[in-house]
């Protein structure tokens, strides 16, 4: 059986469910699909949410991914090791990474969200197990961020060691231009959650990350 570190390294397409996307109910039905579409990890992503109700709807997640796919939740170690959560996924301005790590354990995935290379630098000495670089393109999700230099991203693609997830207005139909600077790992929000076929989206990606 793999580990939880050998999967991540093995991990291509990272799906964020976020709550000021979708309502917790159609989030449950997304991560139905994400399971049976195989994407490889799955993170609950809730800025407004109270502490009840996220963890109320984690442990509802983490019973439907359990030995399926990898389950993260954002910002949150000490809910993340309440519902035995696969890891956890930090901004800029969260928690350090050694204090999640005292929480969570060396077995625990830690992700950091990048937007420079001396952040990227830092997660990876530091010992995160992965960072989200972006956003890459403009998203909804940050709307005052600018798309990322061509020349920084193809820089952490090829200085940084651990695994690199391009994250920020990731679509089918840029997922070309970005492998072609370096990067072959996606976190992906609304391409996915807002598709009107969600199966065919997923499916979408999944054949584009291999082609």
């Amino acid at each position: 059986m793999l580990t939880k570190k050998k999967l991540l390294r093995n991990s291509r397409l990272y799906l964020i469910l976020d709550a000021q996307v979708n309502s917790y109910s159609e989030l449950f039905e997304i991560a139905k699909k994400a399971v049976r579409g195989k994407v490889d990890i799955v993170q609950l992503r809730d800025k407004n949410g109270n502490t009840k109700g996220i963890l109320s709807f984690s442990e509802k997640l983490k019973k439907l991914t359990d030995g399926k796919i990898l389950f993260i939740l954002n910002d949150r170690p000490d809910l993340a090791l309440a519902v035995s959560a696969d890891g956890v996924h930090l901004g800029q301005d969260d928690i350090p990474i050694k204090c999640a790590r005292k929480i969570l354990g060396n077995n625990a995935m830690i992700g950091v969200s990048c937007q420079n290379y001396s952040h990227a630098k830092k997660a990876q000495d530091e010992g995160a197990d992965y960072i989200g670089l972006g956003s890459v393109f403009k998203t909804l999700t940050k709307p005052g961020r600018q798309p990322m230099d061509v020349a920084l991203i193809k820089k952490i693609a090829k200085t940084i060691n651990i695994p690199v997830f391009a994250i920020g207005g990731i679509e089918l139909s840029n997922i070309s231009e970005v492998k072609s600077l370096g990067i072959d790992r996606f976190a992906v929000c609304r391409g996915i959650c807002k598709a009107k076929d969600i199966n065919e989206s997923i499916l979408g990606f999944r054949k584009a990350l291999q082609s």
